[in-house]
């Protein structure tokens, strides 16, 4: 009774935040006949995140930002991982990425419901900012199971990041090489992870609240459905396609988790190579125009500025190859990034502009 009473006041409460608050990205994940896994996401935000994609060797010394919000005063860490993906603003972070040992996943905005832990000063050496989430996962662990363990011994705090402005609020999506899929959530002050049997994600409502709402959909299928007869008559319909109609088409969240649902549940089954094909073709349908979604500066998607809030880049990741391909509103052709071309030893962070 308390979760379906929870799941009306969320449809409540999502339906009125819905009018004023645009949503943002859309990922998923889908497996090959092989064994192979392949992992898609778009990247949407109010004002230019200026990503480049982040190359991170092994043993990279990272400072955590502890409470204070100075570097250092969290918990450090030594990058056990080569890690590549899209970083934000310049900065020795990552909202997007994969490591060599096939663990990939990104940040996805969740400015309405993410609230973080509030560790003490004795707790904050045992800390790191929001912002720093993915970082610290991807560059020390390898699997689902090893993150599951990890994150309750630590704390994740509230510490500002100027370029956002703000707190950095959002949840993580996880996939590993083994097949498994974890959505990370810090809801009224509580780490709380989930399997994700589906592979797909978006942004608010909370991650259960979206598993209740694809219950509203089951009718919904990639095979045509026969002709409505009556006394004798038949009525098609007008097209094919008409086994997905009524498929939630708007650019809110909801309707976003179900269309990447239904097309990752529909998708017939093949190699991890062309699933990687595939997967780009998913992820055409969640391209928001420029201009299609108009923020105000009080929206949390808006950076705190008037803005448009369209898709940024775009990423699909092979995790049996390990590559990590990115293509960017301002550069359409897909750039590659791998752990073949460069030192995954090496002494230093390195930086590949998109726009090349």
């Amino acid at each position: 009774m308390f979760k379906k009473i929870n799941f009306l006041v969320w449809t409540l409460v999502w339906s009125l935040l819905g009018l004023s608050q645009a949503q943002a990205c859309t990922s998923m994940v889908l497996a090959g006949t092989d064994g192979g896994r392949v992992y898609g996401r778009s990247m949407e935000f109010g004002i230019p995140l200026k990503s480049a994609i982040l190359k991170t060797p092994r043993a990279y010394a990272f400072q955590g930002i502890g409470i204070d919000g100075v570097a250092g005063s969290g918990k450090n860490w030594v990058a056990k991982y080569a890690t590549v993906g899209a970083n934000a603003f310049g900065l020795p972070l990552y909202v997007d990425g994969m490591n060599e040992a096939g663990l990939a996943g990104g940040l996805l905005n969740a400015p309405n419901t993410a609230q973080y832990q509030n560790p003490s000063k004795e707790q904050s050496a045992n800390s790191i900012a929001s912002q720093q989430l993915l970082l610290y996962v991807l560059t020390n662990f390898a699997t689902v199971d090893e993150v599951k363990d990890a994150l309750p011994k630590m704390y994740v705090n509230s510490s500002p990041m100027k370029e956002w402005g703000g707190v950095a609020k959002s949840r993580m999506t996880l996939h590993d090489a083994s097949g498994k899929s974890l959505v990370v959530e810090y809801l009224d002050g509580k780490l709380v992870m989930t399997n994700n049997v589906i592979g797909t994600m978006t942004n608010d409502p909370p991650f259960a609240w979206h598993l209740q709402n694809i219950g509203n959909y089951v009718n919904l299928s990639g095979t045509d459905k026969a002709p409505l007869t009556v006394q004798g008559q038949k009525f098609p319909a007008a097209s094919s396609g008409n086994g997905m109609h009524g498929l939630p088409g708007s650019f809110l969240s909801p309707d976003r988790f179900i269309r990447a649902s239904m097309f990752v549940l529909n998708t017939p089954s093949a190699s991890t190579d062309v699933q990687e094909r595939r997967a780009w073709h998913i992820m055409n349908n969640f391209d928001i125009p420029f201009g299609a979604i108009h923020l105000d500066s009080s929206s949390g998607y808006g950076g705190g500025v008037n803005s448009n809030e369209f898709t940024e880049w775009v990423v699909v990741a092979n995790l049996k190859t390990r590559t990590y391909k990115i293509r960017s509103f301002e550069n359409p052709g897909i750039l590659t990034a791998n752990f073949s071309d460069w030192d995954l030893n090496g002494k230093s962070l390195q930086s590949v502009a998109l726009l090349k």
